[in-house]
């Protein structure tokens, strides 16, 4: 199973996402990226990356999750991506930069994160 990076969130945040991850994908590891390097060396092995709209930490991504997203396509990553924002423009803006669905804060426990997380994390099945 793919482990779950938490890219660009606070801390707070985090724990949130941890839960619903768990939740949803029980025995996947869940780590929080908030750096460039981090996230290279995480690309190296089988991961889904949750990137928040609004980054938190050091990328050089100039202007936020939707742009990252749009980076690492534009570099054949092959990571599932999935913005994780409220924002219905943002989401379909992440999806046409190469992410899959996401889902916002306000959706944490919906059925349809459950789901988005588990199709994310099936491409390594």
């Amino acid at each position: 199973m793919a482990d779950v990076m938490l890219v660009g969130h606070c801390g707070p945040d985090a724990i949130m996402l941890k839960t619903v991850v768990q939740r949803a994908l029980p025995g996947a590891g869940v780590e929080l990226i908030n750096d460039q390097g981090s996230l290279e060396t995480a690309l190296e092995r089988d991961v889904v990356l949750l990137v928040n709209r609004e980054l938190d930490g050091e990328f050089r991504s100039g202007r936020g999750g939707i742009d990252l997203i749009r980076q690492l396509s534009k570099a054949g990553t092959g990571a599932p991506m999935l913005l994780v924002s409220n924002f219905a423009d943002a989401q379909a803006e992440a999806e046409s930069a190469g992410a899959m669905p996401g889902f916002g804060k306000s959706e944490l426990y919906d059925e349809d994160t459950t789901r988005r997380l588990r199709d994310a994390a099936s491409r390594f099945a």
